[in-house]
């Protein structure tokens, strides 16, 4: 048997996954402990003192405790994101581990949010347990090496391709539920459907198939909290006219079938304005 001592810089206090219903709004507050939000879905507009913060789908925001926060207007309708609360511990800060210390932007954009994400639900996962473990510190540092990662590459936003890259990103966000294929874009965005391809996945990781499919998944989340719906139903206002395949693409980003999802993702870990 082989034991290690290990000194982490930070503790997690908590964690959650928020979901609108389109009302509410943030309330003012001072916190204690960071705050770190991850925006699955939607605009999340919040003041850190006098600093507004616009917070996009695939973006981060770490929130300073001692400062006064409070959101900008009431809460999107398709708003969705996780928080999670830790503090950095002034022994690790003044120990050895200060060479090792992240850099880490107070907003950001990341190239992979769905392995962001994965890393949040695997944290609230993790959370659900009765004996605590350094599980959960271990997978906030996975998640702030990425989101210190993506600072370093902003610089790179610069280059050849990447404005076209989102503007595909934006039509399928507005357009996930129609018929949409990769030439279609392209031709819509005035580029070959080969070039496309390559400057779409060099900016965010996935292919435009693989984007879509995660917009159609991220729209019917939202649409199977509703009862009144059937399976049938979201996953045609969600793009997909086959329910067969709708199961097939959603267990493959979820993990999880659309029933098992409702199951947990409405009861556990989430609330809600």
């Amino acid at each position: 048997m082989i034991e290690l001592s290990i000194a982490f810089p930070i503790r997690v206090q908590n964690g959650g996954l928020f979901i609108s219903r389109g009302v509410g709004s943030h309330p003012a507050r001072k916190l204690h402990s960071w705050e770190l939000v991850f925006v699955e879905r939607g605009e999340f507009r919040i003041r850190e003192d006098e600093r507004l913060f616009s917070v996009q789908a695939g973006e981060s925001l770490l929130l300073r405790p001692g400062c006064r926060h409070v959101g900008e207007g009431e809460f999107p309708a398709d708003l969705k994101f996780y928080w999670l609360h830790f503090d950095w511990l002034d022994e690790a800060l003044n120990s050895a581990l200060r060479q090792t210390l992240l850099t880490i932007p107070q907003h950001t954009g990341v190239s992979s949010p769905s392995y962001i994400i994965s890393l949040f639900r695997q944290f609230l996962n993790e959370q659900e347990n009765v004996h605590r473990s350094i599980a959960l510190e271990c997978i906030l540092l996975l998640i702030l090496q990425q989101l210190s990662a993506a600072g370093s590459q902003e610089s790179a936003s610069e280059s050849p391709g990447v404005a076209l890259a989102y503007r595909a990103q934006q039509t399928l966000r507005t357009q996930y539920h129609l018929p949409l294929s990769t030439s279609q874009l392209a031709k819509e965005l005035h580029c070959s459907a080969d070039y496309l391809g390559r400057v779409y996945r060099r900016t965010f990781g996935l292919t435009l198939t693989e984007a879509l499919h995660r917009q159609r998944v991220m729209a019917a989340e939202k649409l199977l909290i509703s009862d009144s719906l059937s399976l049938k139903e979201v996953a045609s206002r969600c793009g997909f006219s086959d329910t067969g395949y709708f199961r097939q693409i959603f267990r493959k980003h979820t993990g999880l079938t659309p029933a098992a999802w409702k199951r947990r993702y409405c009861k556990e870990h989430i609330n809600s304005g």
